[in-house]
């Protein structure tokens, strides 16, 4: 750890609240001068920040080529997060994943890539115009939640393509369902690779005995966190931590450079500092008031006969740990009354704003800034929809239960060339294949031309150029016809799919 006092500066932020009391004038971007221009309807909520919104002036750095206070914080970032180099991120987990794969894997070249990732992971591969080898996630047969691949079918896929470049994976996933990386690492260093790791929603990881271990202690070579989701960043707030000599961080830096705005918020990185010198400056204490509102809120909705929250065994195959984020508690009408969309509903309706929902679960999110007040509120809302739609009595349903994030993914792909021209959004030319729409429950068999995505939790279940199976089309229909959201696909109101024209 750093040393004391260092640790416990901010100095990006002390930075900018120096110049803001140093009154000086703007003759420089951006154009709101500090907040003067600000429209008199935001006054009072956003002009404080607009006070330190400033750019590259002397003594504020620069992001791209830090050599001052920029590079200081993310020093400090890198310390208190077990890296050797840090890099703050103004475009969130997104930005990272494209920098992290496209300075990798290059063209033509391929990677061992989780099939449920972000579809930023995707967006990477195709810039990179790589090949990837996708590996099917594990499924948790209690819960329906998906999570990281068997530890053998990494080995199977390591054994049949020793050229990969790397290996990535996504832990944890949206749900909070993850594995511990060790043995993953482990394997991708004896194969004589790195071991990539979007861990957008574990920041907060390592930071206390009650949450997982991060990935870079488990042995990850880089690691990308949104450090807005679960700590205290503000919205885009990211960072990408590197460890060891497996990754070029020249090249790293240069794609950084590449895919990052040349105008970074500044209040953004200021939050980035901020929200690092809490973590350094008391450690677990942070967590210990979100924690404890978990735990009630767990207390309680033990005693709720019609609510229950997934529990996924602790054990997946080959011995290897599973983990789950308390933090992260997905909770589902045992009695099949309501799926997790109308019990969605009615919690907002109730002044309770829920993450996401699925045909069967809402997602609560959970922080180091939740209170028992909030666990309270929560849990009267869950009392009051049982009593008003009568769910008491009834009993349970039977059978698995299904999240938009276990997809049937069933088997290691076949390398799989990601290319960045999308059939039905392309320029047009010789290069565009033609394409036509078809129901989709007449799919199966097709190559499919447009990106499918549930949304929340982002994780494409086509993409351009990818067969279609029948198991995949039947779960995109019930997904859809459930009232699931999408990106990507512009069929979704009517269950048409743009598939290739193969003749």
């Amino acid at each position: 750890m750093a040393a004391g006092h260092r640790a416990r500066t901010a100095p990006l932020y002390e930075r900018l609240v120096a110049c803001r009391a140093a009154g000086l004038t703007s003759f420089h971007v951006p154009g709101h001068k500090s907040g003067r221009g600000l429209d008199p309807l935001a006054k009072g909520d956003l002009e404080q920040v607009m006070a330190i919104d400033y750019t590259e002036i002397t003594g504020l750095d620069d992001l791209h080529d830090p050599e001052g206070v920029i590079r200081e914080a993310q020093e400090l970032a890198a310390d208190c997060f077990g890296a050797d180099e840090t890099h703050f991120l103004v475009g969130g987990s997104t930005v990272g994943n494209l920098a992290m794969i496209t300075a990798v894997c290059g063209r033509g070249e391929l990677m061992l890539v989780q099939r449920n990732v972000h579809k930023s992971v995707i967006h990477g591969l195709m810039l990179a115009g790589a090949r990837a080898v996708f590996l099917p996630p594990q499924r948790d047969e209690a819960s329906g939640l998906a999570f990281a691949p068997d530890i053998a079918v990494v080995r199977e896929a390591f054994a049949r393509y020793p050229e990969a470049k790397a290996l990535f994976l996504s832990n944890p996933d949206y749900y909070g369902t993850g594995v511990d990386l060790r043995p993953y690492a482990e394997l991708a260093h004896v194969c004589g690779k790195p071991l990539l790791v979007d861990e957008a929603h574990g920041a907060h990881y390592g930071f206390h005995p009650d949450l997982p271990p991060s990935a870079l202690s488990c042995g990850a070579d880089a690691v990308v966190q949104s450090t807005h989701k679960m700590l205290t960043a503000m919205t885009m707030g990211a960072m990408l931590h590197v460890r060891g000599e497996r990754i070029n961080r020249d090249l790293l830096k240069f794609r950084l450079g590449m895919l990052q705005s040349s105008s970074p918020s500044y209040p953004i990185m200021a939050s980035l500092d901020l929200c690092r010198r809490s973590l350094h400056v008391r450690g677990a204490e942070l967590f210990e008031r979100g924690l404890a509102a978990v735990r009630s809120f767990a207390a309680g909705l033990a005693r709720l006969e019609s609510f229950a929250a997934a529990r996924p065994a602790a054990v997946a195959s080959a011995g290897v740990l599973k983990t789950q984020d308390p933090f992260k508690v997905a909770v589902r009408d045992q009695t099949g009354t309501l799926t997790g969309y109308e019990l969605k509903s009615e919690l907002e309706r109730r002044g309770c704003m829920v993450e996401m929902a699925d045909p069967d679960y809402v997602l609560l999110v959970f922080s180091l800034a939740s209170s028992l007040q909030d666990s309270e509120r929560l849990l009267s809302a869950l009392r009051d929809i049982g009593e008003e739609r009568r769910l008491g009595g009834r009993e349970p349903r039977p059978g698995a239960w299904q999240s938009a994030a276990a997809a049937p993914f069933r088997r290691i792909s076949a390398p799989v060339p990601m290319d960045m021209r999308v059939p039905g959004l392309s320029a047009g030319g010789e290069g565009s294949p033609p394409t036509r729409l078809v129901p989709i429950r007449e799919a199966a068999g097709e190559i499919c031309a447009e990106m499918v995505i549930p949304y929340p939790p982002g994780v494409p279940v086509l993409f351009p150029g990818e067969p279609i199976e029948r198991e995949m089309a039947e779960y995109i229909a019930e997904l859809a016809a459930s009232g699931a959201r999408f990106h990507g696909w512009r069929g979704a109101a009517d269950g048409m799919l743009r598939i290739m024209n193969n003749g």
